[in-house]
């Protein structure tokens, strides 16, 4: 990496990281606003009405349509974290940095905004404000990643800090609930993060280039501050091999291009869409991300059922989930750690033994796969015991479940499916998965009605629905066998 613009790099690499840690998945702090919106009498209405229906005092503390009407707005914004991730490729691909990150900009100031200037009376427009701040967020994420081509070598773990940092802004509202409880408004806070978009347009012409940053990057590349008019032929005839190569950071240099009998027939997108390993991979991804979402957009419900109505030990516990949340930036690197080292181990035995290395750099997902499975496993235990401190292993488990989850998804997709095809697969899994994550509205529905208020049989049919995702890790390490025993065949 060339020297001379080593100091707008590595500015550009911690604004970035600020950028996802401070501003990117704030949604997933959700618990914390909705204690603070509940403070504010948001939807209250509707439990007025149904304290009147109930004939006691206690039905202003559990409010079925209040906290309806917040896990709705949470199912919505989550679905669009996820569904908006192909469209906004696609607008990242064709119009580029620049323009992606204006349609950030726009999105998550509109949506600060309406935050800050709505009140309990106008609160039905959080269901417009919340997935405009998840758009805006994951572009906002979408656009950082690429910093990581800066640094050559070190590109893997930029992209899984990066990945962190968004798990962590979770515990901005955080920040705004305590300082909310410190007398600060809830209106002052957004308009700080409103303001903020005068930073992210900076950010944006100064220190972030026009187009795309190249893999590998060219000689004298520059950007920003530093680019000229003689860079941008570069940057157009490095786009093509951009795009080849952004799947590829998990693949040694030697299996770039495949040998003989590695690739016997090339696999079309179609091809890889219906097979078995892409459908028990979007089982695997949709069980354990539902999963997140849920527990997260009824953390509030549960906490106060479990606390008794207590909003002070609410308030605690909410506390203590957010503080959990910020050390996903530190448990995000140690998934790929994992799989980086198991990866060169076996692929060190596939040279002696002369077996396909892309079988050996596939088997490395495998346990990779299973700890992920593992750890979504003893949280959903963790979550559906109904003891109040027994949920701060909950949070622990949980942070370092949902930290591997993505991580591990986007390296998946890297070593099972042709690298032309990892953008339209990530885009597609992520989508469809999406829509699967819409479940959770019905599930607290049902919670809340037919099974009144107790979450047993749900959680029941979840964790049985959890032992179902080992089924991926178990039929990935059958077929690496089975084509590790048959150096010969295709993969």
């Amino acid at each position: 990496m060339p020297g001379q613009g080593l100091p707008l790099r590595v500015a550009t690499l911690l604004t970035g990281l600020l950028e996802c840690l401070g501003f990117a998945g704030v949604l997933f702090g959700w618990a914390s606003l909705v204690f603070v919106f509940k403070k504010e009498h948001y939807f209250e209405e509707l439990c007025e009405h149904d304290a009147r229906l109930m004939g006691n005092a206690t039905g202003m503390e559990d409010c079925k349509a209040q906290d309806e009407k917040f896990s709705l707005i949470f199912t919505l914004a989550s679905f669009m974290n996820n569904f908006m991730t192909f469209p906004t490729g696609f607008i990242f691909d064709h119009f580029k940095t620049t323009v992606a990150r204006l349609i950030a900009i726009f999105l998550y100031t509109s949506a600060t905004l309406i935050i800050a200037f709505i009140s309990a009376g106008s609160a039905i427009l959080l269901f417009l404000a919340m997935p405009m701040l998840s758009v805006g967020g994951i572009l906002f994420l979408m656009t950082n990643l690429q910093v990581g081509n800066l640094f050559g070598k070190h590109r893997s773990t930029i992209i899984t800090l990066y990945n962190g940092a968004f798990d962590s802004s979770s515990a901005v509202f955080l920040i705004i609930k305590l300082l909310y409880e410190k007398g600060i408004s809830l209106r002052a806070s957004f308009i700080f993060l409103s303001v903020c978009s005068v930073w992210h347009v900076g950010r944006t012409f100064l220190l972030m280039p026009r187009g795309h940053i190249p893999y590998p990057l060219p000689p004298n590349y520059s950007y920003g501050l530093c680019s000229g008019t003689g860079t941008r032929e570069k940057k157009e005839r490095a786009k093509s091999k951009e795009l080849d190569l952004q799947a590829k950071e998990f693949l040694p240099p030697k299996e770039e291009i495949p040998g003989p009998g590695q690739l016997d027939e090339p696999r079309s997108f179609k091809s890889s869409v219906f097979s078995r390993r892409f459908a028990w991979h979007l089982v695997w991804l949709s069980v354990i991300q539902l999963w997140h979402y849920l527990f997260i957009g009824t953390l509030n419900f549960l906490l106060t059922n479990l606390a008794s109505g207590d909003r002070a030990l609410v308030s605690s516990y909410t506390n203590a989930f957010a503080i959990t949340q910020f050390f996903g930036m530190l448990c995000a690197p140690w998934n790929g750690l994992l799989m980086d080292r198991l990866k060169q181990k076996y692929q060190k035995e596939a040279r002696k033994t002369g077996s396909s290395a892309s079988v050996a750099a596939l088997s490395a997902a495998v346990p990779s796969l299973a700890l992920t499975s593992l750890l979504c496993l003893g949280f959903a235990i963790c979550a559906s015991v109904p003891v109040l401190p027994l949920q701060y292993g909950t949070f622990v488990l949980q942070v370092i479940s949902r930290s591997f989850l993505y991580g591990g998804n986007a390296a998946f997709l890297t070593l099972a499916f042709p690298s032309e095809h990892f953008g339209k697969l990530f885009g597609l899994v992520m989508a469809l998965s999406a829509i699967v994550s819409l479940l959770q509205f019905p599930i607290f529905m049902l919670i809340k009605g037919p099974l009144q208020n107790n979450p047993f049989y749900v959680n029941v049919m979840l964790v049985l629905a959890t032992l179902l995702t080992f089924a991926h890790p178990v039929l990935v390490y059958l077929e690496c066998r089975q084509k590790a025993t048959a150096p010969a065949a295709t993969f």
